[in-house]
């Protein structure tokens, strides 16, 4: 994405006390940093801001943990919010001009040239998982649901580490890398069998 936001802190009202229980959303925040090598870190905060979803068929923390790593090229802080359709959607309207829920977003805080990020500073950002569009395309595309979420965990890293698919040189050069970090975790090429993937998403 190509704009710096502080969504979070807006995006979700308080759940109210008056709600019934099994109304309200479900929003936790869990978060851990993990040495990677001798000089990297990487500290993420997952939050899952979904009314009534199934717990057990969401990315666990260390999952996404070992995804995240495996995309980092340096020292990072993420924020990943799993969100339902009217969340992701609203964000892809109100931050790319489109107006249906897209399977990730990703949000740089250092994009654009007025907010460089100092020397020595980890890379920040958050990147949105709208939980309904990735079953729905997991199921639709024949691919596993948890290969599918780390597909989109290691794309949206890959975005917030300044990678882009806006040319078709760019696409190449962030497919290919999107290949070699999935064939590391033991997931096969997520472009081999679809037209559907996560470009122009």
């Amino acid at each position: 994405m190509s704009c710096a936001i502080r969504w979070w802190r807006a995006s979700s009202p308080p759940t109210s006390s008056a709600w019934p229980r099994s109304r309200r959303p479900v929003t936790r925040r869990l978060r851990c940093s993990v040495p990677r090598g001798a000089s990297a870190m990487l500290r993420l905060s997952v939050q899952r801001a979904l009314q009534g979803a199934d717990a057990s068929c969401l990315p666990r923390r260390p999952q996404l943990l070992k995804w995240c790593r495996a995309a980092a090229r340096g020292d990072v802080e993420v924020v990943i919010r799993l969100v339902g359709e009217g969340e992701g959607r609203a964000l892809n309207r109100d931050y790319r001009g489109r107006d249906y829920a897209t399977n990730v977003l990703s949000f740089a805080y250092d994009e654009g040239e007025d907010m460089p990020l100092p020397p020595g500073m980890p890379q920040v950002g958050d990147i949105v998982l709208c939980v309904p569009v990735i079953a729905d395309e997991a199921e639709r595309q024949g691919k596993t649901l948890i290969d599918h979420y780390a597909h989109l965990v290691v794309h949206g890293m890959l975005h917030l580490q300044g990678f882009d698919h806006q040319t078709e040189a760019d696409a190449v050069r962030m497919e290919t890398l999107e290949r070699e970090i999935l064939a590391g975790l033991g997931i096969g090429d997520p472009y081999a069998d679809t037209n559907d993937g996560v470009r122009g998403s």
